[in-house]
């Protein structure tokens, strides 16, 4: 199994910033892909970032020249740093990792998630 475990949600004012980290565990796995999503209250949840073991990154319109993604593979860890912040960035955010493993041709694994609060 793969765990994912996300930190450095919170509050934050309005054109704040704040940086979220994911890292994942376990063992005989690897990760092709890793991602951010979220989720806010009433609403479904949607994809914000996605970064590939080659580094290449993907973002939703609504955060494009905000948030960065980047991932340290050797840490199998991926960051989202949250900048310009918005009210309607609130949300739960969600880790995500797909890849392959010895014990599945592939996988996707969620984390918990982490509750980012834009306020002022």
């Amino acid at each position: 199994q793969v765990q994912l475990v996300e930190s450095g949600g919170g509050l934050a004012q309005p054109e704040g910033s704040l940086r979220l980290s994911c890292a994942a565990s376990g063992s005989g796995f690897s990760i092709n892909a890793m991602g951010w999503y979220r989720q806010a209250p009433g609403k479904q949840r949607e994809l914000v970032a996605t970064i590939t073991d080659g580094g290449s990154a993907n973002y939703a319109d609504s955060v494009k020249g905000r948030f960065t993604i980047s991932r340290d593979n050797a840490k199998n860890t991926v960051y989202l740093q949250m900048s310009s912040l918005k009210p309607e960035d609130t949300a739960v955010y969600y880790c995500k990792a797909e890849g392959s493993a010895v014990w599945a041709k592939s996988f996707a694994s969620w984390g918990q998630g982490t509750q980012v609060t834009v306020s002022s």
